[in-house]
């Protein structure tokens, strides 16, 4: 297994970009909640599908009676998210969902991802979990790089995010400690899968 710092991820992105291919070569960047994914995506100055745009509609999670999990493997649209990949690797052009935080919703059609792009990133906590459907994913990732953090230092920013999306100090620990954690220690049993671990600061 390959170890990069940031740099040589980025310069990793640079290399793949050259290559020549009729679909994008897909990377994948997985990590716990709060390791940095979505910061280091975009580092990497390419097209990024958010596995976040997958989540269920909250309505559909009280229909579950998992609106107090979400954000674990089950709650997302793992199907779904497997479909768009499966659209990508065949070199077609996709509208893919986002993720918007203040209004904690999935917006469909809000991502276009052109189908001559080099490369592709997706990130997310779940590319290499082997339950809840998510084991159709990994055999549509080209590589799957793992994003390493103190933990201390991710559980600090998960909490100062809950906070700026709303929720109180007390509110924003107690989910991490409830629903983050638990989470966290599941991606953290995928790490020996991924071809490479790129290390956070």
């Amino acid at each position: 297994m390959e170890t990069y710092a940031v740099a040589d991820a980025i310069a990793r992105i640079g290399v793949l970009a050259q290559r020549e291919s009729t679909a994008p070569f897909l990377l994948g960047i997985v990590g716990p909640p709060g390791a940095g994914k979505s910061t280091l995506a975009d580092q990497l100055a390419a097209p990024i599908l958010p596995m976040d745009g997958f989540h269920f509609a909250n309505e559909h999670l009280d229909r579950l009676g998992l609106r107090n999990k979400k954000g674990a493997p089950e709650t997302f649209d793992a199907a779904g998210f497997a479909s768009t990949l499966h659209r990508l690797r065949a070199g077609e052009t996709v509208l893919a969902p986002r993720f918007d935080r203040d209004i904690d919703a999935a917006i469909a059609g809000s991502i276009p991802l052109r189908a001559d792009a080099p490369v592709i990133v997706t990130e997310g906590n779940y590319l290499l979990h082997d339950g809840d459907g998510w084991d159709a994913i990994r055999p549509l990732l080209d590589e799957v790089w793992y994003l390493d953090i103190d933990d201390d230092l991710r559980r600090d920013r998960l909490i100062t995010r809950h906070q700026r999306y709303g929720r109180s100090a007390a509110d924003a620990a107690r989910w991490v400690a409830e629903v983050d954690e638990p989470n966290a220690i599941l991606i953290r049993q995928t790490r020996e899968r991924a071809d490479a671990v790129v290390l956070a600061t």
